[in-house]
């Protein structure tokens, strides 16, 4: 029976967070608690599905440790939910209550990307690199001559491979645009993690337009200290915020010394335990990242043109 008892707490609580719900109008709120329901009910169809595995181990004790298991990693899986439902909730208190909607224009679109903390010139290369537990991480973010048409606006192409230790573990290709205000906006990406030379996910995929994903704004034209933004919108898949919170600070990296950066701290709920950092100079673009909870740093080593 205790199984049982697993499932049902989880969607009462469901229910009842469902039912106040209706009287209430502030959509981001709506929006933090759908995604809570679908993630809580995952975590239970991923519990059963384990129970199902263990009832065909043929030792008692190895079929009840498969059960105590399954009931461990429930647990887990509804706590990292409700983590995410915290960061999804804490965002909504600094967005307000609307839908996320963005209204996409082409014809607000330029055909160049010139932002000062986010210039994308065809045929840059921007090279990181930093020390990681997992190993010298060597990122390549290469501004292609391709473009892609995305909710009717062209967007540019960017090619970002990442490798460990000589290995690559992720391959991306990142489309953005410009509008005539100075913002980028960031329309997709197509993101393959890889292992041993092998895919291993596809996770964070996602194209504006296509199943309710939508853009968000990746740098904004006119940065100011306590801007909080979207920068993705794929629920469930896609979900990057941006918090503006210095316009001054100075940097010194491989590639240079960097005086009257921009910070910005970037969070999302798909990873709630996760906080970065972020450095952008005018006229060169993101030149430091930091992991704020494990102190690993991406540095720009330098930047070539292909």
């Amino acid at each position: 029976m205790k199984p049982r008892l697993l499932l049902m707490v989880p969607i009462i609580g469901l229910m009842c967070s469902s039912t106040r719900a209706t009287s209430d109008d502030n959509f981001c709120k709506l929006t933090s608690q759908a995604a809570l329901r679908s993630c809580q009910v995952g975590a239970n169809s991923d519990f059963w599905l384990a129970q199902g595995k263990c009832v065909n181990v043929s030792a008692s004790a190895e079929r009840q440790a498969c059960k105590q298991q399954a009931r461990a990693d429930l647990k887990d899986a509804l706590d990292l939910c409700n983590a995410e439902y915290s960061v999804r909730q804490d965002s909504c208190q600094r967005l307000g209550g609307q839908p996320y909607d963005p209204v996409i224009d082409p014809t607000n679109f330029v055909d160049k990307i010139d932002n000062p903390y986010f210039p994308l010139i065809l045929g840059t290369v921007f090279i990181y690199e930093g020390q990681t537990q997992d190993g010298l991480v060597h990122t390549e973010f290469a501004v292609t001559h391709q473009t892609k048409q995305i909710l009717g606006v062209t967007t540019v192409e960017v090619h970002d491979t990442v490798t460990t230790d000589g290995e690559l573990t992720e391959d991306t290709l990142d489309w953005f645009a410009q509008d005539k205000e100075g913002n980028v906006w960031y329309f997709g990406e197509n993101t393959m993690e890889l292992i041993g030379g092998r895919p291993t996910t596809l996770a964070g995929t996602f194209t504006s337009g296509v199943d309710g994903a939508k853009p968000g704004i990746v740098m904004e034209a006119h940065p100011a200290i306590g801007d909080f933004y979207r920068q993705e919108f794929d629920l469930g898949n896609a979900e990057d915020f941006a918090d503006v919170k210095s316009l001054s600070d100075a940097v010194t990296v491989s590639a240079d010394t960097f005086t009257r950066c921009l910070r910005t701290r970037e969070t999302t709920p798909l990873e709630p335990d996760l906080t970065e950092a972020k450095w952008y100079a005018a006229g060169v673009g993101n030149v430091l990242t930091k992991d704020l909870t494990t102190g690993e740093k991406s540095e720009l080593i330098r930047v070539e043109f292909r």
